[in-house]
Formats: C-alpha cells, sequence, structure tokens
C-alpha cells in the first residue's frame, strides 16, 4: 500500500515535445531570423554579419541553447568589424561582374563568355560567402574562414547546390511577392548551417 502510495503521489513526467511541433518551432524561427538579418543587412556591406549572426542563432536554437534578439546583436557587432570588409568586397565584385553583363548586350566580342563566367564565378563566390558564415564564430579571421568555405565549396559540389536552391528559392520570392523574400533569408541561413553540418559529419 504505501508503494502504491508513493506511486500515486509521484509528480507525471512532462510531455515531450512532439516532432511535427519541433521542427515547425525551428521553421518559425527560421522566419524570425530572417527578418532580424534583413534589418541587419540595411547598412549595405553588412549582409556577411548579418547572416554571421543569424547562423550563429539558428546553431543555437537547433542545439537547444538559449538566445534571442540580444545574443543576435552582440554577434551581429562582433562579426561586422571585419565583416565590412567583405561586404565591400562583394559589392565590388557584384558591379564587375554587372560591366560584364553589360558587354555581352553590347554584343562587344567575347562578351557573352565573359558574362557567363562572371555569372558563375559570382554565384560560387555567394555560395562560399554563406557557408564561411554558417560556421562564424566570434573573433574567427573572415580571411581564414573564406579560404575554408571556398574549398569546401568545391570538395562537396552536393552541398552547394543545396545553398544555390535556397538562393534561388529568395529570388523567385523576391520576383513573386518582394515581401516574402525577406524571412525567406533566414531559409537560406538555416540551409547553409545544415549543409556545413552534413560536411562536418561526413
Amino acid at each position: 500500500m504505501a508503494q502504491a502510495r508513493v506511486k500515486e503521489r509521484s509528480p507525471r513526467k512532462a510531455r515531450k515535445e512532439s516532432v511535427f511541433g519541433e521542427r515547425f518551432a525551428v521553421f518559425a524561427e527560421c522566419l524570425l531570423t530572417g527578418v532580424w538579418i534583413a534589418v541587419a543587412c540595411l547598412g549595405v556591406v553588412t549582409y556577411p554579419a548579418a547572416f554571421a549572426a543569424g547562423a550563429r542563432h539558428l546553431r543555437r536554437r537547433t542545439t537547444h541553447v538559449g538566445g534571442g534578439w540580444r545574443e543576435f546583436v552582440a554577434d551581429f557587432r562582433a562579426a561586422v568589424r571585419g565583416g565590412w570588409l567583405v561586404g565591400l568586397a562583394g559589392w565590388a565584385v557584384a558591379a564587375a561582374v554587372w560591366v560584364d553583363v553589360l558587354a555581352a548586350r553590347a554584343g562587344l566580342p567575347g562578351g557573352r563568355f565573359v558574362g557567363a563566367v562572371g555569372i558563375f564565378a559570382l554565384i560560387a563566390l555567394a555560395v562560399a560567402l554563406l557557408r564561411a558564415t554558417a560556421v562564424w564564430t566570434p573573433g574567427a579571421p573572415w580571411r581564414a574562414l573564406l579560404a575554408d568555405a571556398g574549398r569546401r565549396t568545391v570538395r562537396d559540389p552536393a552541398g552547394s547546390f543545396l545553398v544555390v536552391c535556397g538562393l534561388a528559392v529568395v529570388a523567385l520570392s523576391a520576383g513573386f511577392l518582394p515581401p516574402l523574400a525577406v524571412p525567406v533569408l533566414g531559409a537560406v541561413a538555416a540551409a547553409s548551417v545544415a549543409v556545413e553540418e552534413r560536411y562536418r559529419r561526413r
């Protein structure tokens, strides 16, 4: 009888969150992170730092470590110290590719080939940048991050293709409904984190 009473008085175990509920929560967190990233990108050259902070926030979320807006801002401030130079260089590369595209449209000899090579190079650089932001940590040098990410971009074409698909989703969302592209930025960051985690476990 005494054992039965003890069993009756013992507290019930907390119900675990369903798999669907947990995945939906992560999806909602991705969309919210996309809004944070979009706001942080308003500095024009701050997009590498914005994605780095967003990716680190999602890594915390998927590993069940606490974190919110304040941690995102702290990470953004740490990443933007060297990240703004990367952002400036990215815009310079984009401008050079745009000149190549204009040359192709003007019908200059070899313009189409140069324009196509420039576009593919820009996409590859964007993928490498996203893969670098996915593994960023405070204090990590951007030059080393980008060099390592460039090698992973080449060695892991399947993962790089998944990141390209994420970028395509953002472009399509912006084409159909521009405001929708804002939260989708978080999905791109999440895809980059997932690709890097997949590569790490190989």
